[in-house]
Parts: structure tokens; sequence; C-alpha cells
């Protein structure tokens, strides 16, 4: 099995953490595509509810593959993963995923697209209450009959937050939805998913291969070796919501330690991820 190595943050006993119940946990993981090399080889990991984990890593390193897997979209070639009771077989109303393109319906207003998870999943009878929570969730009440091509990326990306909340999922899986946005508006919405994630409980996974966005976002980081994909150090953000502002010296200083983490595991491989 893997070997996954338990980084503990400055200060953190990591013989007297409570464990939490695992929510997610994929077991042995390995995956590779038809006559090519393994993108994935043994990965195991679990993660508690309600917790934020940020999967680091450079492209190449298998990292969004594991997340297509952990949400039922790709079928590893070995392992398995399980939400819950449930063994993940494909993909479910009950975890959603964010793609860095919002994909929307350009011809349909804000709320059209918002309702659209409800209305595939045969619960459009709910919309009337949902939808305008979860617009003013991400705060887009006042934009509920603008069409969502007269937006901006930021705000269609908004409306995207918006329908994969809807269904009120049990898991939000993020495949680096932010990445085409300007820095500012990654910056708002990097702190709009956390707010709601804390909010509602909701267990969140983000792939990126920015080390300043895990330590915004995540309450925990995993770090990707590559050729083939593995998971080669966990270390939690023991961070407060105040000191993970950009200007804050602890964000500085912890987003440097994620980073000498990352360059010490890139040492020992050429293809690190």
């Amino acid at each position: 099995m893997n070997a996954l190595t338990r980084m503990p943050h400055p200060g953190e006993a990591p013989a007297t953490r409570p464990e939490k119940e695992p929510f997610l946990m994929a077991s042995g993981i390995g995956h590779a595509y038809r006559r090519g090399l393994p993108v994935l080889k043994d990965v195991s990991l679990s993660i508690p509810k309600g917790e934020i984990v940020a999967f680091v890593g450079r492209s190449g390193c298998g990292k969004s593959t594991l997340l297509h897997i952990l949400a039922g979209l790709t079928a590893p070639t070995t392992g398995e993963v399980r939400i819950g009771t449930e063994v993940v077989k494909g993909p479910a109303p009950q975890w959603v995923m964010m793609f860095q393109a919002p994909s929307l319906f350009p011809w349909m207003t804000v709320w059209q697209n918002a309702e659209l998870g409800l209305r595939f999943g045969g619960r459009r009878s709910t919309a009337p209450q949902r939808i305008p929570h979860v617009l003013d969730l991400v705060e887009l009440s006042e934009f509920t009959d603008r069409n969502v091509q007269d937006l901006s990326g930021g705000q269609q990306q908004r409306v995207a937050l918006a329908r994969s909340l809807a269904p009120e999922p049990d898991i939000l899986f993020l495949d680096e939805p932010f990445s085409a946005l300007d820095a500012f508006t990654r910056r708002g919405l990097q702190k709009d998913v956390r707010r709601i994630a804390q909010d509602t409980n909701l267990t969140t996974v983000l792939v990126t291969h920015d080390v300043s966005e895990a330590v915004a976002m995540a309450d925990r980081t995993i770090l990707f070796q590559s050729s083939p994909g593995r998971t080669a150090a966990d270390t939690t953000i023991a961070l407060s919501e105040e000191d993970r502002a950009e200007t804050s010296t602890a964000f500085q200083s912890e987003v440097s330690r994620i980073e000498r983490l990352y360059a010490k595991i890139a040492g020992k491989s050429d293809d690190y991820g």
C-alpha cells in the first residue's frame, strides 16, 4: 500500500491529534490508460466529513485523474472508492464536480442554469425554495433573470457553483475551476467557496498546482509525486480565517513551508508532480 507521509504542522502533536471518522475513502487506487504507462499507482487516502482537502502537484502527476476517479467519472484500473457506506461505481447527485470551464447554457438565465442539477435529478419542484438560497450563497441574487452570456467570467463560475450546490451534495470536487480567472476574482471565489463549505459542512476536494490557493482554501494538503502518480506527503494547514489573507505574515509563512516540503519531495524525483 502506498505510504503516505503525514507531515505535522509545527506545534502539532500527531500522537494525540484526534482522528475523525473517514467519509471518503480510497484504497489501493491504480490507473493506466490503454497501452500506456500507469498514471496512478497504489493511492490510498481518507477524508472526514466537512474537511477541505487540496491535491497539489504539477501537470501530469495524476491528481486530476484521481479526482475524476473519486467522483465516479473514471473507473480505476485497481482499487476502490467509498463515500460513506457506498462504493463509487459512477457519477451521482450526491457528489458533484466543478471544472475550469463553467459549461453554462448561454441562452439561459442565471436561475435556469442554476436549477439544471435539480431538473436532471427529478427535483425541479424544489427549485423555488432552493435556487434563491444558493444564489444568495454565491452572491448572485440580483442577477437572477440575467442571461449568463452577459456576465463576467467570475460571475459565470459563481453560476456554475450555484448549480453544483443546488442538489445539496455530500461532496464538492473542484478541478482547478478558478485557474482561468484574474487574480482578484480568483481570490474572491477561493474565500467564498471556503466560507460556503464551512457553513454547510460540505466535504470539498480541490485539485491545484498553486500552493497559495491550497493554503487559502484547504484544511489539509496532499502533495503528489509522479511517474506514476502517488501521494508523497500529507500536511495540515493550521491557519485561522484571518490569517488566510494573502497579506498575512502567517499566510506567507505557511506558503513557504508547503513550498519547502514540495521542493524536498521534488528532490527525490525529477518527475515530481
